[in-house]
Formats: structure tokens, C-alpha cells, sequence
């Protein structure tokens, strides 16, 4: 009887961990190895925040089916640095995004919790700001459009993270006088 019911528990739990490695093989890094890698590399929190945005552009460009398709030396050089666009469905796309704007958030909150004079954490915030607006006015739309349960919690969970990060860019007070130099000086890229 001992045997019996000893055997029983350890099929259980044989199966259990059968599972669960099965749902773990099946999850998804949110980050290309290219992108981890640029993440790793910049340390200073604007550099890393310019990253998770290029990272959401590539997803977004992926969502709209939109090929990179190098043509300048720099579009060539960008090629190489970041990979090839990530590959998914839409709902994993986008779940991708979520989980980046996440990152985001998590690393101007660590930041903000050591150093909260730090001056990079508003101009961070603001660099985020700004592309999560112009991410929520492409999200919404699939939002409204799709009918995929999977794709809906991803969107909505994008646009939660969205939102967070605007709430909080409407917290700062308005740009330093050095912030509004830097922003003007700053050379073009192209």
C-alpha cells in the first residue's frame, strides 16, 4: 500500500515538473541576444532607455509588417549592430513591448530609489514619454480591431505600462534650463 501511494506521489510530481518545464521551454525573451547585449553595454540609464525604445520601434515595425531593408552605410551598420527584426505573431509582439516598457519602468525605478537627484531619471522619463505617446496612438487602433484574446491582453497590458510611464512624465516639472539646451544642441541623426 506504502509503495503504491509513494509511486502515485512521485508520478504526480514527475508530471507536475514535466509541465512546467513544458511552459517554460514555450516562454518568450521579450529581447533579441543582440538586444540583451546592447542593454548590457549601456550602463548610463539614458542610453539603456534609448535601447528599450529602439527595441519597441523594431517590434512595431515587425506588428506593421514593415522590412528593414538597409540601404545607407548607417541603416547597414544598424543592421548589424541590432539583428534581424524580431520574429512572433502580433500578440507576441506586442507582449514583447509590454514586457520592455516593464524593463523601462523597472530601471528608472531602481535608479530613482538609489539616486533620486539623479538628472538622467527626467530626461530617461521624457525620452520614454515621448515614444510610448506615439506607441499608444498605433496601439489603440490594433486594440480596437483585433479579436484575439491573447492579442487584447498584450495591448492592454502595453497600454497600461504606456500610461504608468505618461502618468509619471506629467509628474516632472517642466524641462531645466540645461535639458533645454542639451535638447537643442543635439546634433541630428541621419
Amino acid at each position: 500500500m506504502r509503495i503504491t501511494l509513494c509511486f502515485r506521489f512521485l508520478s504526480l510530481a514527475f508530471t507536475f515538473l514535466a509541465l512546467s518545464l513544458t511552459a517554460s521551454a514555450q516562454s518568450r525573451d521579450h529581447l533579441t541576444p543582440q538586444e540583451v547585449e546592447l542593454v548590457q553595454e549601456s550602463q548610463v540609464l539614458d542610453q539603456r532607455t534609448e535601447v528599450f525604445i529602439k527595441a519597441i520601434e523594431r517590434r512595431m515595425q515587425a506588428v506593421n509588417g514593415i522590412q528593414q531593408a538597409a540601404v545607407t552605410k548607417q541603416e547597414k551598420k544598424d543592421a548589424e549592430r541590432w539583428g534581424e527584426l524580431p520574429k512572433g505573431s502580433r500578440a507576441q509582439l506586442i507582449g514583447d513591448i509590454a514586457r520592455i516598457l516593464e524593463e523601462a519602468i523597472t530601471n528608472i525605478d531602481d535608479v530613482s530609489y538609489h539616486d533620486e537627484k539623479n538628472p538622467l531619471l527626467s530626461k530617461s522619463l521624457r525620452k520614454l514619454d515621448a515614444a510610448v505617446s506615439v506607441l499608444v496612438t498605433q496601439l489603440a487602433p490594433i486594440g480596437e480591431q483585433t479579436k484575439s484574446p491573447e492579442e487584447i491582453s498584450s495591448v492592454n497590458q502595453a497600454l497600461e505600462n504606456a500610461q504608468a510611464i505618461i502618468d509619471a512624465a506629467k509628474k516632472l516639472g517642466p524641462p531645466s534650463e540645461a535639458e533645454k539646451i542639451k535638447g537643442k544642441n543635439k546634433k541630428p541623426k541621419g
